[in-house]
């Protein structure tokens, strides 16, 4: 198994579509958690190692794709700038894409269980274990990221547009009925 650790205290990965306390099913598959993990295209160490990780499941799994590995091999790292273009969140940034039919371990940085479910959020920092898979189904071959934990480190903008109650009602201007 190729379980790498992504996400350093200094160097932290931020969530986003964070979908780890209760599985959704997409597009109809099946029941599964998951995460976007976000790295920064700054944080070299970290890409290189994923990158690193990708090209060893590439070489030890050949013979899953017929002995070679073909030139259109999709991969979990995925450009940002490309594959979300015009996403702030995903703007000078690699991203990754985790998920799994069992629910991750989420803890805090003193290794303690996040049991409350809004102290997890897209939009926090942390760092994350996956483990890097080859597949072959119908044609479509690659590599695939499987969420093992997250590690929340430190706080951040939530991501999504969606505002806290405490945001909507403070201020007193009753005025704009529009917003």
């Amino acid at each position: 198994m190729n379980k790498i650790v992504i996400g350093t205290k200094e160097n932290p990965v931020r969530f986003s579509y964070a979908n780890v306390h209760q599985p959704v099913s997409v597009n109809g598959s099946d029941l599964k958690y998951s995460v976007s993990i976000i790295i920064p295209k700054s944080d070299k160490k970290t890409i290189k190692k994923v990158n690193d990780a990708i090209q060893k499941v590439k070489q030890e799994n050949k013979d899953k794709f017929g002995g070679k590995i073909p030139a259109n091999l999709k991969t979990p790292l995925r450009d940002g700038d490309v594959d979300r273009e015009g996403d702030e969140a995903y703007a000078n940034a690699y991203f990754i894409n985790a998920n799994s039919k069992i629910k991750p371990g989420i803890v805090d940085a003193d290794l303690n269980p996040i049991l409350d479910q809004s102290e997890f959020y897209s939009g926090c920092f942390g760092r994350v274990s996956i483990t890097l898979y080859p597949f072959n189904v119908n044609g479509n071959r690659g590599i695939a990221a499987g969420l093992q934990n997250i590690m929340k480190t430190e706080d951040g903008e939530p991501l999504g547009g969606r505002s806290s109650a405490e945001n909507d009602f403070s201020d007193e201007d009753d005025d704009d009925v529009l917003g």
